[in-house]
């Protein structure tokens, strides 16, 4: 058990590793998430001055939502990438039967690898667009201290149910040979439904409702919820469907490679 602790660990770390030598990408893409934060700030400033406290959020609250969400794209992945981009290079050369022999469990090891990059991304291009949206662009801390922990976990969450989407589309790979339609398609609901546009408070009522159980929730909605403090001590219920979802999805990817695996066909051969 610790052995196996360790190697996940040894994992993780390795794709810190790995992201931390990307620093000329990791510096543009924090100067670009900070850009968008100041032109979607001030799109939200402008719309709440017209409806103030639309969907149940003041103008300062709505600002810092948009710092949040910024800070935590590349972290969640919400635009897909990370693992998918080697996974899936891999399904194209053939290289995933050598994956399924290694001595670890396959999901295991990928979301180990993700967890990593999404500890880096969250160090650095989440740091720096929330950052300086609190020092220069209007948004808010939490106030209590107790807030802090939550989000982390939170986060943390949104990153596991990020994972068990982009894996059930990768793992499609095995039947359709090239996922990058169903990648694409992924990436559209996934803007339109976790909140990454606009906080699905805005959507109007059944689809709002609707969007809130739905799994891409947890990827940035919820996060952001608990940032606000705007759950009224319903925080553990947020962060409990997010685990809900987590867990199912991890069960989802383990059950369709357990499927897929029973007869592995290796494009071009």
């Amino acid at each position: 058990m610790a052995s196996s602790a360790g190697l996940y660990l040894a994992i993780a770390r390795g794709g810190f590793r790995r992201y931390s030598t990307y620093r000329a990408a990791t510096a543009a893409g924090a100067f670009t998430n900070t850009v968008f934060g100041f032109v979607f700030a001030s799109g939200f400033l402008a719309l709440w001055h017209t409806r103030p406290h639309l969907g149940g959020y003041d103008s300062r609250q709505a600002v810092t939502y948009i710092w949040v969400s910024q800070a935590l794209l590349a972290s969640v992945a919400t635009w897909g990438g990370g693992f998918q981009d080697d996974l899936q290079e891999r399904f194209r050369s053939g290289d995933i039967a050598v994956d399924l022999y290694r001595p670890c469990d396959f999901l295991g090891w990928w979301l180990a690898g993700d967890l990593g990059r999404a500890g880096f991304q969250l160090l650095t291009r989440g740091a720096v667009p929330l950052t300086v949206g609190v020092l220069l662009g209007h948004a808010r801390l939490p106030h209590s201290p107790l807030t802090w922990p939550l989000f982390l976990c939170s986060v943390l969450l949104a990153v596991v149910v990020s994972f068990g989407v982009r894996f059930l589309v990768s793992v499609s790979s095995f039947w359709l040979m090239d996922a990058n339609g169903l990648r694409s398609l992924s990436v559209v609901v996934s803007m339109f439904l976790s909140g990454m546009l606009l906080p699905l408070a805005l959507f109007p009522d059944g689809l709002r409702q609707a969007a809130q159980l739905l799994p891409w929730a947890a990827m940035i909605q919820a996060p952001c919820d608990v940032f606000l403090e705007r759950g009224g001590g319903r925080e553990p219920a947020e962060l409990g469907l997010q685990l809900l979802w987590a867990v199912l999805l991890l069960a989802a990817g383990r059950a369709a490679q357990a499927l897929a695996t029973r007869k592995v066909v290796v494009q071009g051969g």
